[in-house]
């Protein structure tokens, strides 16, 4: 039974009375409700301008929710299964830095995977924490990295009994999901936090015939991109809480440090509104949607060069579930790899994936996509098969070790250490002091206080060869390293570890 009170969008519908008010404005935005015209007003209209408000007596404040703010998120709390909601208006990641600031200090100790974004390396910088880092699965077949096992996220709780907090990915990007409540149960048993990373989750929520989310099944935070996997704009969020073990003061003080004091009314009406729409719709949408998948992957999979991953891969990886709103596509059996796919299919067939590996690509199914979608992606794979298939050279293997460099110093330290900029062919064996990652997913393949490695160069190497994306300071042949031969507190932080 549907709760009628999810039907009320309390900051949007004050906010449109605002916009429609004829208020004459001497405050900000400079706009003024966007009086002057200009290309941008002319093709999306007035109405979002109206809506472009900042704060005014009525509208309630983000930084100290009292009113209308304070009420869409207690609906977005119980329309997810919590006890709490922040609105987050830099995304998912503001909501990780927070949620990592506000229970691990410095020198305390998270237990996490490795393939972690950048976001949460970014975190450890910030709150100083120390990263035990856990290996996740490797399908060295596929040169991906996926979730943690029950087993080596125990393992490593019981090898750092000091540690305060693990954190877990759910799912992954390509949509694995591990046994979420026996190793909250497990954590918990221990006194640990659980923090979880759903910046691919929120459609999990909202249909059985998905995996658990992580409030659902016992963590006590979780970041959710409401805008990845939901239907807000980009860039808006929800930082979600369960129980009695989170700060939910620190968690609200953390978030003002981060957060624009002028955060968009915008992002956090489409929050509003996006929530009503899942809370009604999604079960439905989505069900529509896995429908249309089931209907399509025979087509693609009956294409010579393609086969698409399902449960079936999760479960022989010891996995407990499978987001099936993640088309995961094996394309290399075509004589081509993820990129070459990627980038036919973006300049020939006008088709935009999320992303690409060096075997497969990823195509992402929300509540919003269509029968057309898949139809014009079979269309384009079976056109790109029928051309290369019959006469390709064999896709040459990559030698995938995944070896994680070695630590030497955690990220906050080496982010302060002195430092130095040298040629990427001399940095063997130094320490970095920089993050170095493919975008997307933005899963940083070195971070700062990382050893170089072999491995790391050649990987690296090849992702620029395949016209990657990549995320570093410096993008000419350099690279940023700790100055050990000027860093009087080395032998300090050596100490340390």
């Amino acid at each position: 039974m549907k709760d009628e009170r999810q039907k009320k969008t309390p900051f949007f519908t004050k906010l449109k009375e605002y916009g429609l008010s004829d208020i004459t404005p001497f405050d900000v935005p400079g706009h003024k409700l966007g009086r002057l015209s200009n290309d941008l007003l002319d093709f999306i209209g007035l109405n979002t301008y109206l809506l472009d408000s900042n704060a005014p007596r009525g509208l309630d404040t983000l930084s100290k929710p009292t009113g209308v703010i304070k009420e869409a998120q207690a609906l977005a709390a119980e329309a997810f299964g919590a006890d709490h909601a922040f609105f987050l208006t830099n995304g998912t990641t503001g909501g990780i830095i927070a949620m990592i600031m506000a229970t691990c200090r410095a020198n305390e100790k998270i237990i996490l995977p490795r393939n972690v974004h950048k976001s949460i390396i970014n975190a450890l910088i910030f709150s100083g924490a120390v990263p035990v880092f856990v290996k996740p699965d490797i399908d060295n077949n596929l040169g991906i990295a996926n979730g943690l096992t029950f087993k080596s996220m125990k393992k490593a709780i019981d090898d750092n009994p000091d540690a305060v907090a693990i954190l877990v990915i759910n799912p992954t990007y390509f949509g694995l999901t591990s046994d979420l409540v026996q190793i909250v149960d497990y954590a918990h048993e221990k006194d640990l936090l659980v923090l979880a990373d759903e910046a691919h989750g929120a459609q999990l929520y909202f249909s059985d015939l998905l995996p658990m989310g992580a409030i659902t099944a016992g963590a006590d935070i979780a970041s959710t991109s409401m805008h990845k996997t939901g239907v807000s704009f980009t860039q808006s969020s929800i930082l979600l809480t369960k129980g009695d073990r989170i700060d939910l003061n620190k968690i609200q003080s953390t978030l003002n440090m981060i957060h624009s004091t002028s955060p968009s009314a915008l992002l956090m009406a489409s929050l509003d509104v996006a929530r009503k729409q899942m809370y009604f719709s999604a079960e439905e949408e989505i069900k529509r949607v896995l429908e249309l998948k089931k209907e399509a992957v025979p087509r693609l999979n009956s294409i010579r060069g393609v086969q698409v991953l399902d449960e079936s891969y999760a479960n022989e990886r010891g996995f407990l579930g499978f987001d099936h709103t993640k088309l995961v596509i094996k394309v290399s059996e075509l004589g081509l790899n993820g990129f070459d796919v990627y980038r036919a299919l973006k300049d020939r067939f006008n088709i935009q994936l999320e992303l690409a590996e060096t075997y497969l690509v990823l195509a992402i199914l929300t509540m919003a996509t269509i029968k057309e979608d898949l139809d014009r992606l079979y269309v384009a794979l079976k056109t790109l098969s029928d051309e290369v298939y019959d006469h390709y050279d064999e896709l040459k293997k990559i030698k995938f070790n995944y070896t994680f460099p070695e630590t030497f110093v955690r990220p906050r330290v080496a982010y302060h250490a002195p430092h130095k900029i040298i040629e990427l062919t001399d940095a063997l064996g130094e320490v970095s002091a920089e993050s170095i990652m493919i975008y997307p997913p933005g899963i940083p393949m070195l971070i700062p206080g990382e050893i170089i490695t072999e491995q790391f160069l050649e990987d690296l190497a090849f992702y620029e060869e395949n016209g990657s994306v990549i995320f570093s300071e410096l993008n000419n042949g350099k690279i940023k390293v700790i100055d050990k031969d000027n860093w009087d507190k080395l032998e300090v932080y050596i100490d340390e570890l």
